[in-house]
């Protein structure tokens, strides 16, 4: 257990994304969407935990770890240091923090992948919330793609 894995789902099917996951023997997705539903077939919370649960991958919805609108917007306009900016500014409060430290916990115990819409993790927050769950950690981060 000496890595952390992310994942982003754009451009990608549910079977793809699941066939990923389980070649790196994932043990427990977590999804770090501030909003867990997408128009993409099978990436809604409820549906993708039941899938994922359904492949033997556990699943955890920590919506704290989320970027908030502002920084979705932001992201969306291509703007990925005002993205940045806004999502480490909302990782100040004690909901978020709380959150980190669940997400330290998990990475600890057990095999974890972080996953988030975008396809490449420099433009996602899912690369930040891995460097802060690493720097806790030790952890290795790897970026998956399905």
């Amino acid at each position: 257990m000496s890595e952390l894995l992310t994942i982003g789902y754009e451009g990608a099917v549910l079977a793809d994304v699941l066939a990923a996951l389980g070649r790196a023997r994932v043990d427990l997705l977590i999804d770090v969407r501030a909003v867990p539903r997408s128009r993409k077939p099978g990436f809604s919370g409820r549906m993708l935990a039941a899938s994922a649960q359904a492949a033997g991958i556990g699943y955890r919805h920590l919506q704290r770890l989320g970027t908030p609108k502002p920084g979705r917007d932001a992201a969306r306009a291509g703007n990925a240091a005002g993205m940045a900016a806004i999502f480490n500014a909302h990782m100040a409060g004690d909901e978020p923090q709380a959150a980190l430290a669940e997400a330290v916990e998990l990475a600890q115990e057990r095999r974890c992948c972080l996953l988030c819409f975008e396809r490449d993790p420099h433009l996602c927050h899912r690369t930040i919330v891995a460097a802060m769950v690493a720097e806790r950690t030790g952890l290795e981060i790897v970026h998956l793609a399905p």
